[in-house]
């Protein structure tokens, strides 16, 4: 029998950076972000000072949200067939080209339209990788830590975004060199590459042939559609930054309204960072969210509120500290999203089901790009981000008509994966939670659960009272 390339899961492991595969990834994480984080600022300024047009901004959201509608489901079917790992060290080595060609397209001042190209195969490549990478993360740590993973990887991700708008802002204020700071984007993936490669995750489980892959993308549709939990806080995050996401127009904000320019504009995005870091600290260290569903709708209603307030300041610090609140609230989300994904998922589903949830996440980030250079159009940025505030309020009334299911969503340390049984030590754990507390988690007639403030039928649309005590 071959020994696993990596330590097995165990329940003794009190902390995820006792995984040495996981102290790999996290570098090769957070260079990835930084790199995406600066040439997001960059390629904003720099769009929009060239055209002196909002909609450039939004159709620069339309070229990175495109193409990952259109590939994410075949790049989540590849995750479930073929080596994750490859894979994803083979679409960041095609970005870290098309950062290459960024940094040449600037200093040769080459037509936008090949600019937006080299963005489209970018993202297109970002589409196929990103179920890999999302997939590959619980083969590198114990089951039992992953909600704690997930915590870290969201810290890391919110400071590469923390550093890397800022970073970039300051290189570009002080040298107005474009094409210098996309080249440090081609290196920082470079980086990344090397780390990725290093890795020595668990075997995967591949999914079997004598199927088409276009049964198996279907698969992963009908899974996520089937799963309540899981379709309404993927849909949830779709329509709450869908509608109130303002990054994508911040450029508008600190060149016209709060009149900060570059270096102004890469502190606002990295406030949202710095609020999301800080979050996400406080998660990985605070004992698991005994009603995570609750604090998820509570989460995303602050945010919308504070998109309003952003959007009526005129004061730089009050816009700031707005940005901050919207990235703390929405790391929330991210936490209780990510979990329920990942664990709730087979692993021999994990690509497909991945790739559903990252199209979700395109569809709100940047096609919600567009979405806000539309309405800046045509009612200012100001109207624009008043408009996405409110809209993200509504989404949570939505969603708690829709699927009730998501404020009953309990502890995030009990999930497991739908379709396989619990393990005895959840079965301990769920018998002292229920003596202990209200909150129970759900057990479905054929055993798939995770934990849900009541008892539920496997239909998750038909939830039943819970027993009595």
């Amino acid at each position: 029998m071959n020994q696993p390339s990596v330590e097995e899961p165990s329940n003794r492991v009190t902390s995820v950076w006792s995984s040495r595969q996981y102290r790999i990834y996290a570098p090769s994480w957070f260079a990835m972000v930084l790199a995406n984080q600066i040439e997001m600022v960059t390629l904003g300024i720099y769009l929009y000072t060239r055209t002196q047009d909002p909609m450039s901004l939004g159709w620069l959201g339309l070229a990175r949200a495109l193409p990952v509608v259109l590939l994410a489901p075949g790049g989540g079917h590849l995750a479930d067939r073929f080596n994750r790992q490859r894979l994803f060290a083979l679409t960041l080595l095609v970005q870290a080209f098309c950062g290459a060609i960024l940094a040449v397209a600037a200093f040769q001042h080459a037509a936008l339209a090949w600019v937006y190209a080299v963005i489209v195969v970018e993202a297109a490549t970002g589409a196929m990788g990103t179920p890999a990478r999302a997939a590959l993360l619980p083969l590198l740590v114990p089951a039992s830590q992953f909600s704690k993973a997930v915590a870290w990887n969201s810290s890391i991700f919110q400071m590469g975004t923390m550093i890397g708008p800022a970073l970039g802002g300051v290189i570009l204020g002080k040298t107005n060199d474009f094409a210098l700071v996309l080249f440090l984007v081609a290196a920082a993936r470079a980086v990344a590459l090397i780390g990725i490669l290093l890795l020595r995750p668990r075997p995967q489980k591949r999914e079997a042939g004598g199927r088409s892959a276009q049964e198996e993308i279907w698969e992963g549709l009908k899974f996520v559609w089937r799963h309540k939990p899981i379709l309404g806080a993927i849909s949830l995050d779709l329509f709450a930054v869908l509608l109130g996401g303002v990054t994508y127009i911040l450029p508008i904000f600190a060149e016209d309204i709060l009149k900060v320019g570059a270096t102004g504009l890469g502190f606002l995005r990295s406030a949202e960072a710095l609020g999301a870091i800080t979050m996400a600290m406080i998660l990985a260290h605070a004992p698991p969210m005994r009603h995570a569903g609750r604090n998820m709708l509570l989460a995303v209603t602050g945010f919308g509120v504070a998109t309003i307030i952003f959007a009526l300041s005129r004061n730089f610090w009050l816009s700031f500290a707005m940005m901050f609140l919207i990235g703390a609230l929405d790391n929330i989300s991210v936490v209780v999203r990510h979990t329920l994904v990942q664990m709730l998922t087979p692993d021999h589903m994990r690509g497909r089901v991945s790739a559903v949830n990252s199209v979700f996440i395109v569809l709100s980030n940047d096609l919600g790009g567009l979405e806000s250079g539309v309405t800046a159009k045509l009612f200012g940025a100001v109207g624009s981000a008043m408009i996405g505030g409110t809209g993200a309020i509504l989404a949570v009334l939505a969603a708690l008509k829709l699927w009730p299911e998501l404020a009953r969503i309990g502890r995030l340390d009990e999930v497991e994966a739908l379709g396989q049984l619990p393990s005895p030590a959840a079965e301990e754990s769920r018998g002292d939670l229920a003596t202990a507390t209200s909150a129970a988690p759900v057990v479905s007639g054929n055993s798939q659960w995770c934990a849900i403030d009541a008892h539920v039928e496997d239909n998750p649309d038909n939830p039943v009272a819970a027993p009595p005590s």
